[in-house]
């Protein structure tokens, strides 16, 4: 038997709405400008993909017994940039916002400039970009 699926989305749950969607808004995504009090939004993606952000209450309503996962960074999530300058400026902008910079700009072995900024729920985020040849 084969399953003929496709990926769709990518679903998130957040501890705070507002937090995540202004994380989400500086790294460029379309937020929708009044999402912030919403407990379910969905944020449209190149290539038809979705981001679906859910508060842990929207969660707990259909599945009462749910509860985080223990620790930070349930997800991870990998942002293409057009350079290696972006990168910079990106960790740069995240990081003086107050979002926590877990891996500093540097040119990987495999090409590409490369950072990691945590979302305000400790998900990884990946700053890339292809370095110049």
């Amino acid at each position: 038997m084969t399953i003929d699926a496709r990926l769709d989305a990518v679903g998130i749950v957040v501890a705070d709405m507002g937090k995540a969607l202004a994380f989400y808004r500086a790294l460029g995504l379309p937020v929708p400008a009044d999402a912030d009090g919403q407990p379910h939004v969905e944020v449209p993606l190149a290539g038809g993909m979705r981001l679906l952000l859910d508060t842990e209450e929207v969660v707990r309503s259909f599945h009462p017994g749910w509860r985080p996962t223990p620790g930070a960074g349930r997800i991870g999530l990998a942002m293409a940039l057009p350079d290696a300058a972006a990168v910079d400026a990106a960790y740069a902008e995240l990081t003086t916002a107050g979002h926590h910079g877990e891996l500093a700009p540097f040119d990987a072995v495999w090409g590409q400039r490369y950072a990691v900024v945590n979302d305000p729920d400790g998900n990884g985020v990946d700053l890339f970009a292809p370095l110049a040849s």
